[in-house]
């Protein structure tokens, strides 16, 4: 087995069991639940699992190479500005679809997703939003939404969700995006960034560049997928910063397009 192939089967193993957390709350959801405020602005329990079907789409499109006719037909004429706009804009088309038609749709959407992906090489190069990425960063930035939107839904319907392991995948996520979060905003980092982080079980989770860092985050593996997230402010956890980039990397830092 080669080493993208391995990844990616570690990514998909921790992506169906996201998939088998958020399926397991939402079979126990009544009709009223489905319309409860979530922590996302605007959306609800049925728009976020709305949303979640849309993307699995569109990542299915993007192993297909088609992801240009499947913006098109989801977007049509309009320009977003950002991806959050884009998002909106995909979710107010289509939203009110009945919980029950939105709950199949999700879960023969994730199905048909992880069986792409299994079949997939995890090094080609596949379009997503913003930009190429390979097979592989395309399957844990599946497993960061789905684990965001798990904790959206769980929140919403006073489901308790503990992190575990698989968290080491999104923090991993994070940690090489770096230049692309600073890119995004019109920044360049001074200089290489390690995560020292200590996982749910109390692992030690260590993420560090080719030469010495100029800046080094500390706390815990869980909290850094909240503010990466963007589902905790830096300032409410106990991560800390130290370094050139020590202001901003906790600011800007992120798993999703």
């Amino acid at each position: 087995m080669t080493g993208g192939r391995r990844d990616v089967d570690d990514v998909m193993s921790a992506l169906a069991m996201q998939h088998r957390d958020l399926e397991t709350i939402l079979t126990g959801l009544d009709g009223e639940q489905w319309k409860r405020p979530t922590r996302c602005p605007g959306w609800d329990v049925a728009d976020v699992v709305l949303h979640l079907a849309q993307t699995d789409e569109m990542a299915i499109a993007s192993l297909e190479d088609r992801m240009s006719e499947f913006m098109t037909g989801r977007v049509g004429g309009e320009a977003p500005a950002t991806v959050d706009d884009g998002a909106a804009i995909m979710v107010a088309r289509e939203r009110g679809r009945p919980a029950g038609v939105l709950f199949e749709r999700w879960r023969a959407g994730s199905d048909r997703l992880q069986q792409g992906l299994q079949q997939a090489d995890g090094h080609r190069r596949v379009q997503w939003v913003a930009g190429q990425l390979s097979v592989r960063t395309l399957a844990t930035t599946r497993l960061a939404e789905a684990w965001i939107h798990t904790g959206d839904v769980a929140g919403a319907v006073g489901v308790d969700v503990k992190p575990d392991g698989r968290l080491r995948h999104l923090v991993r996520l994070a940690w090489r995006t770096l230049p692309y979060a600073y890119a995004r905003e019109g920044m360049t980092l001074h200089g290489p960034v390690a995560f020292e982080l200590t996982g749910p079980s109390g692992q030690h989770w260590s993420f560090v560049p080719d030469r010495a860092p100029a800046t080094v985050v500390r706390g815990e593996g869980a909290q850094l997928c909240l503010v990466a997230a963007r589902r905790a402010i830096p300032s409410d956890t106990g991560l800390t910063a130290e370094g050139v980039d020590a202001e901003t990397v906790l600011a800007l830092v992120r798993t999703y397009a």
